[in-house]
């Protein structure tokens, strides 16, 4: 074993079956990293070995797997916030749900709608989810997609697969939950909310959003399928 600073690294194999020594300097610095609470933090770094990296993604996969438990939990309270961009051009308006008012009084998750808003006025999403894209849309970019395909001469199968791609990155462009964060490109929107939910313990959605831009002719208004209406079809 060898000792790098505060980090107390290890040979491969050599913490199995115990916890590698883990300093609150250490936990403090992956908090303020990942605004995690203090003991999730210090589960990170003990299954990650101390280091902060892994212990950051080990925090997202806990964050998306407690998200995905408590997805099917009712959201009736939140909050709506606006946001103005480029001097006056373009204007936002969001509604994002959680489970009770205590926790929409938060600074986490008043900071979680302002990052949403802002999202929103940079990427211009038309719809808050897969499942609220419209069949007329999904239908009229698919067969966009396979005549383009086609026309490559390609055999059917692979034409499919090309299609099948492209409307993945077709969800990506359109669909707010789907797209790059714009603060962090490396997350998606769906993954931001999901470390809130897991940070704050309460299921949270985006249930609409209005996005105006002078100059414009028309304006984006989307709003999301309750989330069993969505699973009944």
């Amino acid at each position: 074993m060898k000792t790098e600073g505060s980090m107390t690294t290890a040979a491969p194999g050599e913490n199995d079956g115990k916890k590698p020594n883990i300093t609150a300097d250490q936990v403090r610095k992956l908090r303020e990293r990942t605004g995690a609470p203090m003991m999730d933090c210090k589960k990170a770094l003990e299954a990650c070995n101390g280091n902060e990296d892994e212990s950051e993604v080990w925090l997202r996969k806990k964050g998306m797997s407690t998200a995905a438990k408590k997805a099917t939990r009712v959201t009736s309270e939140g909050s709506v916030t606006s946001y103005i961009h480029a001097g006056g051009k373009i204007g936002v308006l969001v509604e994002v749900n959680c489970e009770s008012d205590f926790v929409a009084r938060t600074d986490d998750f008043k900071d979680l709608l302002k990052d949403i808003a802002m999202h929103i006025a940079a990427s211009d999403p038309k719809f808050v989810r897969r499942e609220d894209v419209t069949p007329e849309a999904f239908e009229r970019e698919k067969e966009i997609y396979r005549a383009q395909a086609s026309a490559t001469g390609k055999p059917a199968p692979v034409v499919e697969k090309i299609v099948e791609g492209k409307m993945a990155k077709f969800y990506e462009e359109v669909c707010l939950l789907d797209q790059p964060f714009v603060k962090e490109p490396g997350i998606t929107v769906h993954q931001l909310i999901a470390s809130k939910v897991g940070k704050l313990g309460e299921n949270i959605s985006v249930r609409r959003f209005a996005r105006f831009k002078v100059g414009d002719a028309g304006e984006t208004i989307a709003i999301s399928k309750p989330q069993q209406d969505a699973k009944a079809e």
